[in-house]
C-alpha cells in the first residue's frame, strides 16, 4: 500500500497514471538477452502490482522498433550499432516526452542502458531543469575517445553532456543536461578516463565507499541536496539493477561485486517517491539469458519491488 503522508506527486495529473514503456533492446552492448528483461518484467505481474498501488497504468505493449534494421550498420570509428542505437533512441525520447508532457509517468523497462540516453532525453525535453539520479555500478560515461568496448550502453551520460567528439547520426541528442542537474550512487567499477571525466565536469558521485561511510540514508540525503536543495525540481532516476550486489540481483550482463543490498537499493526508491518529485522511472539491464532460472527469477522480482517502491509500495 502507498503512504498517506507523501506528498501529492507535483507535475503528474490526476488519476495518476504510470505509462510502461517497454523497451526490448540489446543493441547498445554486445550480450544476448537483455532485450528480454520487459517482457519478463511485465509477465511476472508488473502492470497488475502498480494498479494495486493505485495507480492507472498504461501498456500498449512493447515497442518493437520492427522498422529499425541492425543489419547495414557497420561501425563508426569504435562505435558498434551506432544507426541502430540512435534511431532506437531517439523513439524512446519521444515516447517518454508525450507521457511527461501529459503529466503521466513514463516508466522505461530495459534492456540496455543505451536506452537512458533516449528516456533522459525525453524528460529534459519537457522539463529541463531536472535532476537525474542515476543508480548503477557503472559511470556509463565514456566518450567516443575514451571507450575501450565501442559499446554505447557505457557512454549514454557523455552524449547527454555533449562530452566529446560529435557524431553525425547522433545530432538530435541535445546537450540538454549540465553537470549540476546529474548525481551517481553506487559506483564501484568506474574507467580511468570516466574517473577523469567526472573529475574534470564537477560530476557529484556517491560510489560505494559513501555507502559504507555514510549509509544509505545519508547519501540520498547528501544526493539531493546537490542536484535538488530546494525539493523544487522533477526528479528522473535512472536505475540499473547492476547497483545491486550480484547475490541480490544476478540475472544482468555486467556484474560486479560488491553492490548495494537489497534494502539500500530499495530505500534509494522509497526516499524519491517520499519527495513527491518523480516524473520518470527507468529499470534497466535485467537480463534473463544470463544466470539459472532460480537466479533469473529472483532478478525480475527484485525488479518489479524496485518499481513498486518507487511508485509507492510502503513496508508498514
Amino acid at each position: 500500500m502507498s503512504s498517506p503522508e507523501t506528498p501529492k506527486p507535483k507535475w503528474l495529473s490526476e488519476p495518476k497514471t504510470a505509462a510502461i514503456v517497454g523497451c526490448p533492446f540489446s543493441g547498445g552492448q554486445p550480450k544476448p538477452g537483455v532485450d528480454q528483461g520487459p517482457i519478463n518484467l511485465v509477465e511476472a505481474g508488473l502492470i497488475s502490482q502498480l494498479s494495486e498501488l493505485g495507480w492507472q497504468v498504461k501498456f500498449d505493449g512493447h515497442h518493437q522498433f520492427e522498422e529499425i534494421k541492425a543489419s547495414d550498420d557497420p561501425p563508426i570509428g569504435v562505435l558498434k550499432n551506432p544507426r541502430l542505437v540512435s534511431r532506437v533512441t531517439q523513439s524512446v525520447a519521444e515516447v517518454v516526452s508525450s507521457h511527461v508532457k501529459r503529466g503521466e509517468l513514463p516508466v522505461t523497462l530495459g534492456g540496455d542502458h543505451s536506452l537512458a540516453m533516449g528516456t533522459i532525453s525525453g524528460t529534459l525535453s519537457q522539463y529541463p531543469d531536472a535532476c537525474v539520479i542515476w543508480v548503477d555500478a557503472h559511470a556509463d560515461i565514456n566518450t567516443p575517445e575514451t571507450t575501450d568496448s565501442g559499446n554505447i550502453h557505457g557512454m549514454p551520460v557523455s552524449f547527454l553532456l555533449g562530452l566529446g567528439s560529435k557524431i553525425p547520426e547522433f545530432s538530435w541528442v541535445k546537450p540538454l543536461l549540465k553537470p549540476g542537474q546529474l548525481v551517481y550512487i553506487g559506483l564501484r567499477d568506474v574507467d580511468a578516463g570516466e574517473k577523469r571525466i567526472l573529475r574534470e565536469n564537477g560530476i557529484k558521485s556517491f560510489s560505494m565507499h559513501e555507502v559504507d561511510k555514510y549509509g544509505i540514508g545519508k547519501v540520498v540525503e547528501m544526493a539531493l541536496d546537490h542536484v535538488n536543495p530546494q525539493r523544487d525540481r522533477p526528479i528522473h532516476l535512472s536505475f540499473d539493477v547492476d547497483a545491486l550486489d550480484p547475490s541480490v540481483a544476478p540475472s544482468t550482463g555486467t556484474p560486479v561485486r560488491g553492490g548495494l543490498t537489497f534494502r539500500e537499493g530499495h530505500y534509494i526508491c522509497e526516499a524519491i517517491y517520499e519527495t513527491g518529485l518523480l516524473i520518470a522511472l527507468d529499470l534497466m539491464e535485467v537480463n534473463p539469458s544470463l544466470a539459472d532460472d532460480v537466479s533469473v527469477q529472483q532478478t525480475v522480482a527484485v525488479g518489479c519491488s524496485l518499481v513498486r517502491s518507487a511508485l509507492g509500495e510502503v513496508l508498514l
